[in-house]
């Protein structure tokens, strides 16, 4: 199911973790890393271009792609697979464990396997063992008990949902994803798509026989799960079209909304279930959500809300806000390009970012302090020399901006004559992710008072699956925000969706505004914009919340130190 690209792009990132491993040096292992955020971002599918083209892939990598893509694999890959146990390959995927920290308990205590990990830090066999203190040991364990969940981040989910769709759609009359899905949770445990269908029995038989299946679950003459790759578990339903409207929500909805929306019918003397909404034996509405709620006496409410935290009184009071949307966003402000960590140009970007229709684009590549990028004044100044003419090309408002890197103890890159001459800097915790709860809050409220900080950038520094968010006092640093008029990011990249859903929802009670950005490393990442927007959705938030809904002299004026 998923592209040649991305394929590549895991064998090469898994190739890179092993070379590790086994004692590979350390710019090797960024070179293998770079070429698979390369090959994930680029456009065109592997197999219709010249591989030569893709920046960062040489000679080397490029026959290891030639060979996948005869073989689907590539036999540097298969032979470090074979010197490396499959228990130890699994530790590395444990996270904030890493690759060294792997081999080592691997090589010095025999541990070779997560189960293996468990049961040592259960028996005290890592007290004293430099590196593995009370706090890593309880970090291990949450990462373990993450791998054993087979739940994915909804970028994952969405792509196999759509492809699910694809496939089924000659079958079918109507079709929708519902579920956690549809609500935009960040984290997704099983899909399930509605159907109708004038043959259902052979929409469930072509069901069992899409490619892509590992295992039929169950199957029935109205329902298949089927369980696809990643171990997601994919249950395809086909409704009467006279009852969409009920089903959707009852299987969009989550479990505590669909109580409370079913008391409410009882209160009224009705029957609510996924076939409609009935008195004694009579159907009162199904064929559409929007009957469906306001024949309960309430407006449609979006399904992003529909988790019962408010939504349904907020709905009777008239109060529900009308939620940002996609097509509000004027603009991008978290973006970069080859100058340092991204595979496409400025003048790539810029394009593309005109083809979205936006009115301005904001360029935030990293800052110095991030030394792999190898970042200096002079390349951001030449950098910023080449915007007048794309402004004059495209016709949409460049700002020149950067990403900063708030260190350990709140500083940023440069000082203050230096960051008064970029329109936008984004500050960022790049590193020290495990700082105590007070030391990353103090970090927070000093980038927030710096005046040249405009937002924070993903605030949490998760990476869903891989790295657990850092410990903060966030009302404290939402406080913060607040008073220095700094905004929050929610990051649309679907494995950060970050700021969390909940907390964008706190923050909001404080009065902190937010941007919505791709931080885009290739063209294709500014298309993750809806899984942001999602958040932002269940995060109560309304365009006037979001700072690059605004008009552009809007925004400047917001900008200004």
């Amino acid at each position: 199911m998923a592209r040649a690209n991305d394929e590549m792009a895991a064998l090469l990132d898994e190739y890179a973790s092993l070379f590790a491993l086994t004692g590979g040096d350390a710019f090797r292992v960024r070179s293998y890393q770079k070429a698979a955020k390369s090959i994930a971002g680029f456009p065109d599918d592997l197999r219709e271009t010249d591989i030569r083209r893709i920046p960062g892939v040489g000679s080397a990598i490029t026959g290891k792609v030639e060979e996948f893509l005869r073989t689907g694999t590539f036999h540097q890959l298969e032979r470090l697979r074979g010197e490396v146990p499959e228990g130890v390959r699994r530790l590395t995927k444990i996270p904030t464990l890493g690759p060294k920290k792997a081999m080592m308990l691997f090589q010095d205590l025999g541990i070779d396997s997560p189960e293996a990990l468990v049961a040592a830090i259960e028996q005290g066999r890592l007290a004293g063992v430099r590196g593995f203190g009370a706090k890593t040991e309880a970090n291990i364990l949450r990462g373990v008990e993450q791998l054993t969940q087979t739940r994915v981040h909804a970028g994952v989910a969405m792509g196999i949902a759509k492809q699910v769709m694809r496939d089924l759609a000659p079958l079918t009359r109507r079709m929708e994803y519902a579920g956690s899905l549809r609500r935009c949770k960040d984290t997704i445990g099983d899909v399930d798509v509605l159907a109708t269908a004038d043959d259902p029995l052979a929409l469930m038989e072509a069901v069992r026989r899409l490619p892509y299946v590992v295992e039929v679950v169950a199957s029935g003459p109205a329902k298949t799960s089927i369980r696809v790759e990643h171990g997601l578990q994919v249950d395809v339903r086909v409704v009467p079209e006279e009852s969409f409207g009920a089903a959707l929500i009852y299987f969009t909805g989550s479990k505590e909304h669909n109580v409370h929306i079913r008391e409410i019918a009882v209160r009224q003397g009705r029957k609510l279930s996924e076939y409609g909404l009935f008195e004694g034996d009579l159907r009162v509405a199904a064929a559409t959500e929007e009957e469906v709620y306001h024949a309960l006496g309430l407006p449609w409410i979006p399904p992003p809300l529909r988790e019962d935290t408010g939504e349904i009184e907020a709905a009777r009071r008239g109060e529900l806000p009308v939620l940002v949307q996609a097509g509000d966003l004027r603009g991008d402000l978290h973006t970069h390009t080859d100058l340092t960590d991204g595979v496409a140009t400025l003048a790539e970007m810029v394009a593309a970012a005109a083809a979205r229709g936006y009115e301005y684009y904001a360029v935030t590549d990293h800052a110095p302090n991030l030394a792999m990028q190898r970042m200096t004044l002079e390349k951001a100044l030449a950098q910023r020399a080449e915007l007048p003419a794309l402004e004059r090309r495209y016709g949409l408002r460049l700002l020149h901006g950067t990403e900063l890197n708030i260190a350990a103890d709140g500083t940023v890159d440069w000082p203050a004559e230096i960051l008064a001459g970029f329109d936008v800097c984004v500050a960022s915790v790049h590193s020290h992710f495990t700082q105590s709860r007070e030391e990353m809050t103090r970090r927070f409220i000093t980038a927030c008072e710096n005046p040249y900080v405009h937002v924070i950038g993903h605030p949490t520094a998760r990476k869903i699956g891989k790295r657990p968010s850092v410990d903060a006092d966030w009302d404290a640093v939402f406080k913060a925000c607040a008073r220095t008029g700094t905004a929050l990011e929610i990051d649309s990249f679907p494995d950060r969706n970050d700021l969390p859903a909940d907390l964008v929802r706190l923050a909001r009670t404080h009065g902190v505004k937010f941007s919505v950005d791709s931080d885009a490393h290739a063209v294709p990442h500014l298309a993750n914009i809806p899984y942001g927007i999602g958040t932002a959705q269940r995060g109560w938030l309304t365009a006037d919340d979001v700072v690059n809904t605004w008009p552009v002299d809007r925004l400047l004026e917001f900008l200004k130190p």
